[in-house]
């Protein structure tokens, strides 16, 4: 792991994304995909579980039977010939994630896997493969393989839904809101750092629709820089994070859009904790960091680690 590099990974995410977008529409990844499915399960680790459950959460709602499961699970849905198993992984050989492909390995589940290394264990045991097109990450961390992996199962969603939705135009849009946030660092990026760099670490708050920006964000803070950092859901943040306020300096980042936010910035108010909002106006947040397209839910989903992944890199530079 290279933090100049980790940051040289971040720069390059409007082209990678340009590229993806390129990609889907000269073909869809998942054409392979039987016809007559009736589940999906997704299995991952990490980053890859943090966009499975976004991704799994949106199918249900859509009244797609939909779930993701930690690959290491000792137990899941059993393979069926109308399943749909998509096992993600970027590099291609997560031993949890190639341990669970086992119980599908002689059918009747068809197996897409999603993975940044075509050549792999994972890739060479599925029955189709899905790339994500992210290139190389060369400072070790998974930045632009998890933002092209919310992308290509926004293009699964598309697909299995049937709305015909333009989800290149989509990655278009969010490489231009990524672009907007890199281009601007300069504006926003010291006041976040300043008022993220606590004694007791960092909190992420997001709505269960977008919790993978909580919990990407949350791990690249402790996979850089190594500072204390954990992520909540909105609604579940007045249950198990409130009791933090009372006893700890406590400092967040609000990724907004949950009905559930005035209730949580109550206690912030209260209390006097320490609030950034990202992509919204937040009334007694502590600073708002904005950026282009910000009003689109999806394109923020795709866009706003970026906020938490540049203070890791600058944190991580300086130590």
């Amino acid at each position: 792991m290279n933090s100049e590099l980790y940051l040289s990974d971040l720069e390059s995410k409007p082209a990678a994304l340009g590229r993806l977008a390129g990609a889907l529409t000269e073909a869809d990844p998942f054409e392979q995909l039987p016809k007559d499915i009736a589940r999906v399960l997704f299995l991952g680790m990490g980053s890859s579980r943090y966009a499975a459950g976004v991704a799994a959460l949106r199918l249900r709602a859509a009244g797609i039977d939909a779930y993701a499961d930690y690959a290491s699970a000792a137990a899941t849905y059993p393979p069926s010939k109308d399943t749909l198993v998509i096992p993600i992984s970027a590099t291609g050989a997560s031993r949890e994630t190639l341990d669970a492909m086992e119980r599908y390995a002689d059918g009747p589940a068809f197996v897409a896997a999603l993975t940044n290394a075509p050549g792999s264990p994972l890739a060479e045991a599925a029955d189709a493969v899905i790339p994500m097109h992210a290139g190389d990450e060369r400072g070790g961390v998974a930045c632009r393989t998890f933002q092209h992996t919310l992308a290509l199962l926004l293009t699964l969603e598309a697909r299995l839904t049937g709305t015909g939705r333009d989800v290149p135009a989509l990655i278009r849009r969010s490489a231009e809101a990524t672009a907007d946030l890199l281009d601007r660092r300069d504006e926003w990026l010291p006041l976040t750092m300043e008022l993220l760099d606590g004694p007791h670490g960092v909190y992420t708050v997001a709505p269960a629709e977008r919790l993978s920006s909580a919990e990407q964000s949350a791990l690249m803070l402790r996979e850089g820089p190594r500072r204390p950092a954990d992520a909540c859901e909105s609604g579940d943040w007045a249950h198990v994070d409130v009791y933090l306020t009372k006893t700890l300096d406590y400092r967040a980042l609000l990724f907004p859009g949950s009905r559930y936010d005035e209730q949580a910035m109550d206690w912030v108010r209260e209390r006097g904790s320490t609030v950034i909002a990202v992509g919204a106006e937040v009334k007694d947040a502590a600073a708002a960091v904005r950026y282009a397209h910000d009003d689109d839910p999806d394109v923020a989903l795709l866009t706003e680690t970026l906020v938490a992944e540049l203070v890791a890199a600058y944190w991580w530079t300086a130590q």
